[in-house]
């Protein structure tokens, strides 16, 4: 198969067109604005305990996972624009809630990180279904990961911005709270106005109407640990250099940094680059390629002082490789599997294995920790390397 060649604009075109690019943009940077800093704005602000303020946000992400089904079904009916811009203002809904919470509530900001969850969770299935009606074939991946190239921009401005502001307090954060409500309006209405609609009925009449939504087993499986690789530059690797090799908190945030930076610059060029092969053959290249970095990280490890450090953000660059490879093919795979009548539903189980992975992800990490490098690094790259070999039969 030849590799797929796509301009600028082309992509712009297939991603939604300019206005959903800004709305895009704008919504990055609102999330990057106060995602990393919701736990603290739970203690600072309003003086919750620690304990309780993560049980509270997971309690919101498992609730916009509860949801995932349902957004699925409205897809089905042909939404698109509308529901892209609904997950958006259902957080701003969530930033409202959370500004107007008083000291020591938790209630209520349990009940704005739901709203926050909510929305998190619902963006990355309509977002994929709207793209996948305006662009198809390889164009579709292409659009699909310079979509994700933009959002990585954007959550990265976003943090980096907030991070500069924090020197300003709790009326710091506070005021990082309401412009991130504000950037989620301006988005919704950006988003809203693209106005992209699919015809259930056309669309169903079309693929013979009565195939059903993939169930994609293996696939789903394969991608809760897959899922992984996200987690491991902003938890995996801080944890295991400041708390176990004791290096420099500055190896952890160059890593983060050169994540975003190589995710931004290489995920369209990377995507295009492998569509000369088929897409689940890309995703599991995408599992060995998370096999040898998790591997490289138990060897650096082994290093210790001096050269171990240098070593773990040598092989973080082969570990966002297969992370962008990954993210460049899944989701492109799960919209090539699914009739276009039930791509919605595929979407949404497919949301809910990232989504489930994503947070156990982090009581995994931390858990296979404390018993050494082996432990941690050889049983995700066992994991990934059998849900590679899943993908590929």
């Amino acid at each position: 198969m030849a590799t797929t060649r796509i301009h600028s604009r082309a992509l712009l075109r297939t991603s939604g067109g300019p206005r959903y690019a800004i709305a895009l943009a704008v919504d990055a940077l609102g999330t990057g604005l106060l995602r990393p800093f919701l736990l603290l704005y739970g203690v600072t602000v309003l003086r919750l305990s620690a304990p309780v303020t993560g049980t509270a946000m997971t309690a919101g992400v498992v609730a916009g996972l509860v949801c995932i089904p349902a957004v699925g079904r409205w897809l089905d009916r042909g939404a698109r624009s509308t529901v892209v811009a609904a997950s958006m203002l259902v957080r701003v809904l969530g930033v409202a809630l959370l500004l107007a919470t008083p000291t020591g509530n938790v209630w209520l900001f349990a009940t704005a990180a739901l709203f926050l969850g909510v929305g998190n969770q619902a963006w990355p299935a309509a977002h994929a279904a709207l793209v996948a009606t305006v662009a198809h074939g390889r164009e579709r991946d292409a659009a699909l990961a310079g979509g994700r190239a933009l959002r990585n921009a954007g959550l990265g401005a976003g943090a980096l911005l907030a991070t500069a502001c924090l020197a300003g307090g709790t009326t710091a954060l506070q005021a990082l709270a309401a412009v991130t409500g504000l950037a989620y309006l301006a988005a919704a209405a950006l988003a809203w106005s693209v106005h992209v609609h699919a015809d259930p009925a056309a669309v169903a009449v079309k693929d013979g109407g009565d195939e059903p939504a993939p169930r994609m087993r293996a696939l789903l499986a394969a991608n809760v640990i897959y899922v992984f690789c996200l987690n491991v530059p902003e938890i995996g690797l801080p944890l295991v250099l400041v708390t176990q090799m004791h290096a420099s908190p500055v190896w952890s945030a160059a890593i983060f940094v050169a994540n975003t930076v190589l995710v931004v610059t290489l995920q369209v060029p990377v995507t295009v680059l492998m569509s000369r092969f088929p897409r689940r053959s890309v995703l599991a290249i995408a599992g060995v390629v998370l096999t040898a970095s998790y591997l490289g990280f138990l060897a650096a490890t082994s290093l210790g002082d001096g050269w171990g450090a240098p070593a773990v953000a040598a092989v973080s660059v082969v570990c966002t490789l297969g992370e962008i490879i990954y993210a460049g093919s899944a989701t492109a795979l799960v919209t090539a599997l699914a009739p276009a009548h039930v791509l919605g539903r595929a979407l949404a189980r497919f949301q809910l294995s990232t989504g489930f992975g994503l947070a156990a992800s982090p009581a995994v990490i931390t858990a296979l920790a404390p018993h050494g490098p082996a432990a941690l690094w050889g049983s995700l790259a066992a994991a990934t390397l059998l849900s590679a070999s899943a993908v590929a039969r």
